[in-house]
């Protein structure tokens, strides 16, 4: 069986849900249900700049309606003793920087070769949420140019 990446399926469940065709997920000539429609309540700019941002690392899971995306560990190939893991809570639908809330976590190899949890620097959350923030700066305008 052949394997899809998740990243993959997330974008193919984007599109799907941004279609219009109304038949798609309930019976043919029922309307959409307007209740589930105002239910998705995070920015699409920071939804979009996360993935990318995020994008080196394998995502674990993605869930655009409650704004949570979660990362599978990733290992730096120039570190290979340390690995992080990351989630992004997208908190808003406007594009603010309080509408986002990163937070990383880290492990190291002990002496014995296993997996412990090590303190992250408080930094490294705060350059993620700028980064994303940045480049969700970057969607809008080229939204609003485009």
């Amino acid at each position: 069986m052949r394997r899809v990446p998740a990243a993959a399926g997330v974008i193919a469940a984007m599109g799907l849900a941004a279609c219009s065709t109304p038949h798609l997920f309930g019976s043919r000539g029922n309307a959409p249900n307007p209740a589930a429609a105002a239910s998705v309540s995070v920015n699409g700019y920071l939804w979009r700049a996360s993935l990318d941002t995020l994008s080196f690392m394998p995502l674990a899971s993605a869930d655009p309606y409650g704004g949570v995306i979660i990362t599978d560990w990733y290992v730096n190939p120039e570190k290979p003793d340390e690995r992080f893991k990351c989630t992004v809570y997208i908190l808003d639908a406007r594009l603010r920087a309080d509408g986002l809330n990163v937070t990383v976590f880290k492990q190291a190899k002990d002496a014995g070769g296993n997996w412990v949890d090590a303190p992250t620097a408080s930094q490294t959350e705060t350059d993620l949420e700028n980064a994303i923030l940045t480049r969700a700066r970057q969607l809008r305008l080229s939204n609003i140019k485009g």
